[in-house]
């Protein structure tokens, strides 16, 4: 009798240069709306060419006093090799392989009140952050 075996498991649950099998971050549905109007935005002013498709791109790079930083693109770029897809209440993400294992348990949301305007990621793998806010540490 065969028996299976697991797959290989490398750092936070994610499978080595496969999908995982579950996003490992998430977008709210006002994050999404929100893409969805700039997208809106974009096309109507003619800022991107008709019938191209936009991506949202989360990553993380290195950088500011803690060490690392979120970023969020719109991307008309996706690369089989480099990225994973996932979609999220309309919309695409992309998010590149090195990203996504500093992503995993990400929420992408935006806030639109009288303290907060703007797109936020709570990553619960943030261990602290700068004074500012706008980089963290693992």
């Amino acid at each position: 009798m065969a028996t299976a075996t697991a797959p290989e498991i490398h750092n936070l649950g994610v499978v080595k240069d496969a999908p995982p099998s579950a996003p490992p971050l998430s977008v709210t549905e006002k994050a999404a709306a929100e893409v969805r109007r700039h997208v809106a935005d974009m096309e109507a002013r003619a800022d991107v060419e008709p019938g191209s498709k936009l991506y949202l791109r989360v990553r993380v790079q290195g950088g500011g006093c803690s060490g690392f930083q979120n970023k969020l693109d719109l991307d008309a770029k996706y690369d089989e090799k480099t990225d994973h897809k996932f979609e999220f209440h309309g919309i695409e993400v992309v998010v590149d392989k090195r990203s996504l294992l500093y992503l995993n348990g990400a929420i992408v949301d935006f806030h639109d009140d009288l303290n907060k305007r703007g797109f936020t990621i709570t990553n619960p793998q943030a261990k602290s952050t700068c004074g500012c806010g706008s980089s963290y540490s693992m």
